[in-house]
């Protein structure tokens, strides 16, 4: 185990050698040898902003390589040097403040483009560090900047762009924006109708913006304008009931805002709480904005919008205009400017692959991301977690608005859960016998962790990271003597969506050859007697809690076989032993006298998948090697009481009273992948959906395998 434990440790201390290895800064480099990034790229992008240094994948979104030029004095004398190959010049939105960037795109007749964070932006709020999943590039001026025009603006004001196609995919997303209650910041979670209770009067909210925030003073507006907008909105809805929404940054603590709680008129209410926008805006029926994202979100909703700024959504038909910008000529559907704001102006990225993706990767992201960060939310103390599994815990466990702490006792575990109304959670293989006596005693919710069923690139035994990793507050996947979540999600009618989204899962796990750890290894598979049937039994780990608990009276690898060899006596039966018993991370050898007297080949190295693909049946106690075969098309005997038996879409030795037949592979892979476990991003720190999640372990196993890893 010591040994094991090493070289886990230096894995991660090779990963931190390569980052000191890059820590020469790029433009020395370039500096050194220049031309070199331009001849190889078709040009670069210079820039001077720290801040836009730390936003991953900036070259992505900028389209070309880029590279910070140096800040301190002295360095304009290397600028002629460093320009070469240069094709333009990023600067993030109007903070270039020394003007560096438009000096030298000035000094070398170069583009200056202006990037600024999308309106699909994360989860969390930029200031508290949260990376941007969308980034606008404009090289008119900004989209916020009413003062001149932008590129979105002439956008809007051009004709021909606008394709049937391109406004099928606008309605789509809208609807899914809608469904799902994104917005630029998902991290807030639902309002609490009593925030905008139902008086039977109409419902008037006021949205307040931070003060110095260059949307308000290029968007026409000032302190004065939102002193104007509150007064109309009472003037203009005689009766009823007004809401000033106070902007997030607020809140956090990060700024002011124009509205001052203290001197709000009596008859006005303050909504001080941060929750998610559009959960708060489809219950207002009149909206008033100066420049807020929000006022367009409400128009998303069917809102009635007052606009007393000149935001990039006013001026084109769709608000009560305050305001004119003669500039503004065209009549535009709310189909139209969603498309040129959110389809045509910015760029998506993808975290985890690093590369430019569609606004729908990024609904299903955030969504997930969003589903995550609600649950999540409160108080965790963790109990049964080794020293490097807590690592693992924290991130999976991790919430804009949680916390979570580690114990050794389960009843220091309790107390503290229950001092913070939070919950217990627990490894549950290595859960402390009165854990659960304990919560139900103190009425603390409890939920069990285990891997997932796509978990990574090496195995767990060998301390590489999972990928996945299960929560179950009502019992576990493996233990069929009990309920738990994974059976419910089972019994729950899946949506078209997710169906469809597991049809496209099936094909990409069947194609890639992916399963739950993805180890390499020496082909050492049998040469088959022709008209034989093949039978592939896989060995498992034999204090494994899914064979204590799920062996249903077969507690052996032995046994297991003697029941397969009785079930197909005239079968070629092929034993594979279980990979972390091979590497002796685990018990469960078998002999290899006795396993040639019941099985007719067994193999130690070969990849499951290979096994997978020369069979033809699976007979199983409770491997996951059964649900892998089942995904791609391979009838399964069971022999114990795996989470996928019981449905019907397998032969069981045991019967299940609790489990009704499914009708298809799909709708089993619906609860097991989509709904049940949570994908983690070690690179990028993010959550995943799971069709994210397969992209990147599928590229992350190829990269192991050229480094000869695995």
């Amino acid at each position: 185990m010591m040994l094991r434990y090493l070289r886990y440790l230096e894995r991660h201390g090779r990963a931190a050698a390569c980052r000191a290895a890059d820590a020469i800064p790029d433009w020395w480099r370039h500096c050194v040898h220049p031309q070199t990034m331009g001849e190889q790229t078709g040009g670069w992008y210079a820039h001077f902003s720290t801040g836009m240094e730390k936003i991953p994948d900036l070259a992505a979104f900028a389209g070309k390589p880029v590279l910070r030029l140096p800040l301190w004095p002295g360095t304009e004398k290397l600028w002629p040097r460093l320009a070469a190959g240069c094709c333009g010049v990023l600067t993030w939105g109007l903070k270039d403040k020394k003007q560096r960037a438009a000096r030298f795109s000035a000094r070398f007749d170069l583009p200056l483009l202006r990037l600024e964070d999308g309106f699909l932006r994360s989860l969390d709020l930029g200031v508290n560090g949260a990376a941007p999943l969308s980034v606008v590039r404009d090289g008119t001026g900004i989209y916020y900047d009413a003062t001149r025009p932008s590129d979105l603006e002439n956008l809007l004001n051009s004709t021909g762009w606008e394709s049937p196609e391109l406004l099928d995919e606008a309605r789509a997303a809208i609807q899914a924006i809608v469904a799902h209650k994104l917005s630029k910041y998902n991290h807030a979670p639902e309002m609490r109708p009593s925030l905008l209770p139902d008086t039977g009067r109409k419902r008037v909210l006021v949205l307040d913006q931070t003060a110095n925030d260059l949307s308000v003073s290029l968007g026409m507006a000032d302190a004065e304008t939102f002193r104007h907008m509150l007064h109309a909105a009472l003037a203009e809805n005689p009766g009823a009931d007004v809401y000033v929404k106070t902007h997030p940054d607020v809140l956090s603590g990060k700024k002011e805002g124009f509205y001052d709680p203290i001197a709000l008129p009596q008859n006005v209410h303050l909504i001080a709480e941060d929750v998610a926008p559009l959960s708060l805006l489809e219950r207002a029926d009149v909206v008033y904005a100066v420049s807020s994202q929000m006022g367009f979100e409400a128009l998303m909703l069917g809102k009635v919008v007052h606009c007393f700024g000149m935001p990039f959504y006013a001026g084109w038909g769709l608000t009560r205009d305050r305001q004119r910008l003669p500039r503004r000529k065209q009549r535009r559907s709310l189909e139209e400017v969603f498309a040129a704001a959110y389809l045509k102006y910015p760029r998506y990225v993808h975290p985890a692959s690093g590369q430019v993706c569609g606004i729908q990767d990024i609904i299903s992201l955030l969504t997930e991301q969003r589903r995550i960060n609600e649950r999540n939310a409160g108080y965790h103390a963790c109990v049964g977690f080794k020293r490097w599994k807590q690592p693992h815990a924290q991130a999976f466990l991790y919430s804009t608005r949680g916390t979570t702490e580690f114990f050794d006792d389960a009843g220091q575990a309790v107390t503290a859960a229950k001092q913070h109304n939070g919950d217990v959670v627990s490894w549950a293989s290595r859960e402390p016998e009165d854990t659960a006596k304990l919560c139900a005693v103190r009425d603390v919710p409890l939920r069990h962790m285990e891997d997932g069923f796509l978990r990574s690139v090496g195995l767990g035994s060998d301390y590489f990271r999972p990928g996945s990793l299960v929560l179950d507050d009502a019992g576990m996947y493996y233990d069929p003597s009990r309920p738990s979540t994974l059976e419910t999600l089972l019994q729950e009618l899946p949506t078209e969506h997710e169906l469809s989204t597991a049809r496209r899962l099936r094909d990409i796990l069947i194609q890639r050859n992916i399963s739950k750890y993805n180890v390499t290894g020496v082909s050492d598979l049998p040469v088959i007697p022709a008209g034989k049937t093949v039978v592939l039994v896989p060995g498992q780990v034999e204090d494994d809690a899914s064979v204590r608990l799920g062996g249903c009276g077969i507690t052996t690898n032995l046994a297991l076989l003697r029941a397969v060899r009785t079930q197909r006596p005239d079968a070629f039966i092929i034993y594979k032993e279980h990979p972390d018993v091979v590497k002796g991370n685990r018990p469960g050898r078998l002999d290899t006298a006795r396993a040639n007297v019941l099985a007719d080949a067994v193999i130690y190295t070969a990849p499951i998948e290979h096994a997978l693909s020369l069979c033809h049946e699976v007979h199983t106690l409770t491997s996951l090697t059964g649900f892998e075969a089942l995904i791609r098309g391979i009838p399964v005997w069971t022999y114990g009481g795996p989470f996928y038996a019981g449905w019907g879409l397998t032969t069981d030795r045991v019967s299940f009273s609790r489990r009704c037949p499914l009708p298809s592979v799909e709708h089993l892979m619906v609860g097991a992948l989509l709904r049940y476990p949570v994908y983690y991003d070690w690179n990028s720190r993010q959550f995943l959906d799971c069709l994210s999640f397969v992209q990147c372990l599928d590229a992350a196993r190829a990269a192991e395998s050229r480094k000869g890893v695995l």
